[in-house]
């Protein structure tokens, strides 16, 4: 699944204009060909060159991930493209979120491509289930702070998939998986008495 998004991600970079890839997206500061130099930098990225950054960002993971991906984003398109298809099959596995968190890096990230493009997500149900699974799990370390989810019901409305107690959520598992991860524009997709607490633990 991971080498199939990696692919597809390929030739959704292919397909992109110079200025869409320009276009801010929803991943914070970052442009949407800065979210694809993210992506290709956490599977292709020389160990040689991400220890120096990791020294000058004073070893602070977040902002060496940044300018990785920042420096990563000065190649051109294509390069990119290529680079995440040569790489598309690495058996890399990070520590702790493992290959769930590979998974679901790649389909927020698509979305922090597509949305403000106004392309469709055109995610796979079993890849969204299998992501929401992990956003919930305890384990989305980096992705969910803890305690965002706790305390909510949780449906995603085409897929079937619930998880948890108290006020509802409900949505597209496309939605629920922004808004769990912290994607404001995802909140106004979705509906129930849990969304204004959302608001705020998202604001928060």
């Amino acid at each position: 699944m991971i080498a199939d998004e990696r692919r597809r991600m390929a030739g959704l970079v292919e397909s992109l204009t110079a200025e869409q890839l320009r276009t801010p997206s929803l991943c914070g500061a970052w442009t949407v060909k800065e979210v694809v130099g993210h992506l290709v930098a956490a599977v292709a990225a020389a160990k040689s060159s991400a220890l120096p950054i990791l020294i000058r960002s004073g070893f602070r993971l977040h902002r060496a991930n940044a300018m990785l991906a920042t420096r990563m984003a000065a190649r051109p398109a294509g390069e990119l493209a290529a680079m995440l298809r040569a790489h598309a099959e690495s058996p890399f596995r990070p520590p702790i979120v493992g290959y769930p968190g590979q998974l679901t890096d790649l389909q927020v990230h698509g979305q922090d491509i597509r949305r403000p493009l106004g392309l469709p997500h055109e995610l796979r149900p079993e890849r969204l289930r299998a992501s929401l699974d992990f956003l919930v799990g305890g384990r989305a370390i980096g992705f969910v702070p803890r305690r965002r989810p706790l305390g909510l019901r949780w449906e995603a409305t085409d897929l079937g998939w619930t998880w948890g107690d108290g006020p509802l959520v409900r949505g597209t598992g496309e939605a629920v998986m922004l808004a769990l991860t912290g994607r404001r524009p995802a909140l106004d997709d979705l509906s129930g008495d849990g969304v204004a607490e959302l608001r705020r633990r998202v604001s928060g």
